[in-house]
């Protein structure tokens, strides 16, 4: 099964919803911003995504601009962030397995399965 990371008010996630929804694979939608992920689970989805944590971050969000830019932080502390302010998270995120993707295009699902 297919798990995404979704934000329904990103154009780009609901893209990506719309493709899983019409494809042949199943799939379970995690709303993050309203079931924000536990330090563990975060560290885990970038293990798989095989990326630095700050390659994560949407560092044009006005939390990250207010908390954190040029600040240098830790890999924990970038984790953190990402677990105290969820919508600093890029999305949407698609795991399948032990791969993962940042779907944008959401034609990039398609490398992990």
């Amino acid at each position: 099964m297919i798990t995404i990371y979704h934000n329904p008010r990103c154009g780009k996630s609901r893209e990506c919803l719309a493709f899983l929804r019409i494809s042949k694979y199943q799939y379970e939608v995690i709303k993050y911003l309203e079931y924000p992920l536990e330090y563990k689970e975060l560290a885990e989805i970038i293990k798989k995504l095989n990326i630095k944590p700050i390659e994560l971050i949407r560092t044009k969000e006005a939390v990250w601009i207010e908390h954190f830019k040029g600040k240098t932080l830790t890999n924990t502390e970038i984790i953190q962030s990402m677990v105290d302010y969820p919508i600093l998270m890029e999305r949407p995120i698609a795991v399948y397995g032990e791969k993962a993707v940042i779907a944008k295009p959401f034609e990039r699902v398609k490398e992990i399965l």
